[in-house]
């Protein structure tokens, strides 16, 4: 009796955990993806010197009011955070679909969802994580309180994450259009307004010295929820944009 093997009926959460094969490629493609990143590893300074430079600008615009500063630098921050990922956001899964390397995905009998899953795990390492490591030294330049700064840096953890999927599976949709770029900002920057409100809150109410755990909780439900379906819908965009 001959069985008929089914190499796109990999989205189903249960095969992700039955292929003991899928997490060596998940660590093969984090490797290839760190490599990558480390020969442009000029790149990687872009983000970061946009947002030093964007911070350092605002006292300059404000003017070098402690009180002013302090009362806008969470917000500032985080909108800086989001801005500095859309550029990376445009090339996530390009140059893997004019390589032919998304359908060797499809090819693969790795669940398409876990490689979406593991390229967006690398994007975050290298492209944002940085930013989140700098924090300090920008939330210093803006006045932000020393007490301030670990809810910043929770809810960074918590909201870059969940963007970082929300624009994969935008990302996915529009690799194979080109100058997408502008059309990915239009859509994600909508996703992103309640996001940043929930961050933003966080860190107001601790500046007030307010409870800050439910934005930060609404924040998490929201990532776990996107960490489950965010990498589906990005495998169906994937499949949409090579059959294309």
């Amino acid at each position: 009796m001959i069985t008929v093997a089914q190499p796109f009926a990999d989205s189903s959460p249960a095969i992700m955990t039955a292929r003991p094969g899928a997490w060596r490629a998940c660590l093969a493609l984090l490797r290839r993806d760190f490599l990558l990143a480390w020969r442009r590893r000029g790149e990687l300074f872009l983000p970061l010197l946009y947002a030093v430079i964007v911070a350092a600008l605002f006292p300059f615009a404000l003017g070098p009011e402690p009180q002013l500063l302090a009362r806008i630098a969470g917000g500032v921050l985080l909108v800086i955070v989001v801005l500095a990922m859309l550029p990376a956001l445009e090339s996530m899964f390009r140059t893997d679909l004019e390589d032919g390397t998304l359908e060797q995905w499809l090819l693969a009998p790795q669940p398409l969802a876990l490689l979406a899953l593991t390229r967006v795990a690398a994007h975050w390492i290298t492209t944002v994580l940085p930013l989140i490591v700098v924090m300090p030294l920008l939330g210093a330049l803006l006045n932000l309180p020393w007490d301030v700064l670990p809810v910043l840096i929770v809810a960074l953890l918590l909201a870059t994450p969940l963007l970082a999927l929300l624009g994969a599976v935008l990302s996915a949709l529009t690799a194979g259009a080109r100058r997408s770029g502008i059309l990915l900002a239009l859509m994600l920057l909508p996703l992103a307004v309640p996001v940043v409100i929930f961050a933003a809150g966080a860190i107001a109410a601790a500046q007030a010295g307010l409870p800050y755990l439910a934005p930060l909780s609404w924040l998490a439900a929201a990532l776990v929820l996107a960490v489950v379906l965010a990498p589906l819908a990005c495998a169906a965009a994937l499949r949409i944009a090579v059959e294309a």
